[in-house]
């Protein structure tokens, strides 16, 4: 008996997720539950179909590793240009298989975990890297930062894991009145008409924090733990090379590549990037607010 498709608009995307049998639905992924609709759009960027009863290689020739918070997933091209990924936890349990075709807006998945989380993480994983590749052309970033919203307008940032991305956003919410978190892992950048926004999405990491919300970027900062506070303004190509290790990318894959290059490269334009010497504490979130704030866009 065929299973059911839902539809879902995630930073003003629309895709669709087809489970190709009841053995599995939508309470695999409840984080997307903000971001359902009601009807099929007319405006799908990829459909993923979920079947486990497809028939899979055992191997194949790697071509790269994509890094999703500290787990690798193999990467191997297809004979048509598409992609094949070997989806593993950081436990490196498999806990999916995923196949596209070369612009990602058909893929398909088959879940292999035995426990409802690992089966999550595979299907979610495959859905986060479907639309990071899919929408790369699009002035579309998917990018690892923690988000906070002050006044409307959002403050993305950025730091390697662990490095104090979420601590900071908290200190600005503690501190600086008309904060929230949009989003404190995965938020989705893209740059409409000229103007660079940031959207909540899906995917947050450790914090659930799934809002389907948008604002106008203010300023991006990587976060460094230093024994002083301390801020000042990147220049462009420091800009960038911060950047570009802060998005979901495929170095190997020209279109995907370029298509992220140029938005880096029009986020940078648009909005000013800071480098924070910060030690965890309140006064750190007051200089960096002081510093990068615009008025207020409410």
């Amino acid at each position: 008996m065929m299973g059911q498709t839902f539809y879902y608009r995630v930073g003003e995307h629309a895709l669709a997720v087809c489970f190709a049998d009841k053995e599995n639905d939508d309470a695999l992924i409840p984080s997307f539950a903000p971001f359902r609709l009601d009807e099929k759009p007319d405006d799908l960027l990829f459909t993923l179909t979920v079947d486990d009863h497809l028939e899979w290689p055992e191997s194949g020739e790697e071509i790269g590793q994509f890094d999703c918070g500290g787990c690798n997933h193999g990467v191997y091209r297809l004979a048509d240009g598409g992609y094949y990924y070997s989806i593993e936890d950081v436990q490196g349990v498999l806990c999916s298989r995923m196949r596209s075709n070369a612009d990602f807006s058909a893929c398909q998945v088959s879940l292999f975990g035995t426990t409802w989380a690992q089966r999550n993480y595979g299907l979610n994983n495959a859905l986060m890297m479907a639309y990071a590749f899919s929408a790369a052309c699009l002035g579309t970033m998917l990018m690892h930062a923690s988000v906070i919203r002050c006044d409307g307008w959002g403050y993305l940032m950025t730091a390697p894991s662990g490095t104090g991305k979420s601590t900071h956003t908290r200190l600005w919410y503690d501190n600086i009145p008309g904060c929230d978190l949009m989003n404190d892992d995965n938020p989705i950048v893209r740059i409409i008409d000229g103007q660079a926004f940031v959207y909540g999405s899906p995917w947050s990491g450790k914090t659930p924090c799934y809002r389907n919300i948008k604002a106008p970027v203010g300023a991006i900062v990587r976060i460094q733990q230093r024994p002083e506070n301390t801020i000042r303004r990147y220049r462009t190509v420091e800009a960038f090379c911060n950047l570009l290790p802060a998005m979901s990318n495929m170095k190997w894959d020209k279109r995907v590549y370029n298509g992220v290059c140029d938005g880096i490269s029009e986020l940078i334009r648009l909005v000013g990037m800071y480098e924070l010497g910060c030690l965890p504490n309140a006064e750190a979130a007051i200089l960096c607010h002081d510093t990068v704030a615009r008025k207020s866009h409410v």
